[in-house]
């Protein structure tokens, strides 16, 4: 979920938010998954991974993926709030604000390099080719072959 890795994420409300890298061969090897058990909870981020259900912007509001849903024709006039906002705070007070949130996550950068190596090799996998198969022809993938 793109939204997880963002420092604030403002929705239209006809946003919609969900995984979908296990339906096609895919995930994320380590920080993203991280960071969204920390902000949704690790059962409802399990949930998300493993089944990629769809959410609309207000249960995406109530999970805390993001900050706020406006109506779609607010959403640029939003953003163009808050960033006025923002700009006038102290640039430096919020540089260290930011890195005091993400000191507690700083040693998974580490973790996240060992998941792309990772990654990598499960992209040369047939498993993972035929997610990407299955995508491009509009079909449901066959991984239930892979199981182990």
């Amino acid at each position: 979920v793109l939204c997880t890795i963002c420092d604030l994420t403002i929705a239209s409300e006809r946003a919609i938010s969900g995984q979908v890298g296990p339906k096609m061969g895919s995930v994320d090897p380590g920080y993203g998954t991280a960071l969204l058990a920390r902000v949704v909870g690790e059962k409802k981020a399990r949930e998300m991974w493993y089944l990629c259900r769809r959410y609309s912007a207000a249960e995406a509001l109530a999970m805390g993926l993001v900050n706020a849903v406006v109506p779609h024709e607010r959403l640029d006039a939003e953003v163009q709030q808050w960033c006025d906002e923002i700009g006038d705070k102290s640039p430096t007070a919020i540089a260290i604000a930011k890195r005091s949130f993400n000191m507690d996550t700083a040693h998974q950068s580490g973790i996240a390099g060992m998941g792309l190596y990772a990654l990598k090799l499960y992209y040369e996998t047939e498993e993972s080719r035929e997610g990407v198969r299955a995508f491009q022809d509009k079909r449901k993938p066959d991984f239930r072959r892979y199981a182990k």
